[in-house]
């Protein structure tokens, strides 16, 4: 007797279940919030943390690991300064020239051209026009990093594609065509 009640509450039960389930209608959620998150802004005010804490705004001061802090301006003045005083740290070699030639051909070969001459596929399908030769440029190697941190007139900034040290192997592999295309 006890074993076909037992089943016979069992079955009862599982047909209630089964019959309020409805797949256009979810269930009840648990911790609702993990299932649909709540989104916070970076460095915005929240009433996430109670009595006044600021645990989504760094400590002053605090630097983002892998970045350099980067002492010029972004303008005219900044350019002319890192122009005449900014100056690698990387010394001048086959292999860091090697590697900024395969930077320079992923980034910046598309509008200058691989011979620096301005003549790259860009600059041949008229997407831009008027894009400098270095042999017609004063440039440095300060120079040439500056407007890779910060872009210039049309050129855009690559400070988020290429490293500090990237920089400075492009801006290696760039004097190196400069010399070439003023003999």
């Amino acid at each position: 007797m006890k074993k076909i009640t037992f089943y016979s509450l069992t079955v009862v039960f599982s047909l209630m279940t089964l019959s309020c389930f409805d797949n256009s209608k979810p269930n009840y959620q648990f911790f609702p919030n993990m299932y649909e998150s709540v989104g916070y802004s970076t460095y915005a005010e929240s009433d996430a943390f109670l009595n006044g804490i600021e645990a989504q705004i760094p400590a002053e001061g605090s630097i983002p690991r892998g970045w350099v802090p980067y002492e010029y301006t972004d303008t005219n003045e900044g350019y002319e300064l890192a122009k005449e005083n900014l100056i690698s740290p990387l010394p001048i070699s086959d292999k860091n020239i090697s590697q900024g030639k395969e930077l320079y051909n992923i980034y910046c070969a598309i509008c200058h051209g691989p011979k620096g001459d301005g003549q790259g596929v860009l600059m041949e399908r008229e997407k831009f026009l008027g894009i400098p030769s270095y042999a017609d440029r004063e440039i440095t190697e300060g120079s040439i990093y500056h407007v890779l941190m910060y872009g210039k007139n049309l050129m855009g900034s690559h400070a988020s594609q290429v490293n500090s040290n990237e920089r400075w192997q492009i801006s290696q592999y760039v004097m190196s065509l400069k010399e070439k295309l003023t003999k």
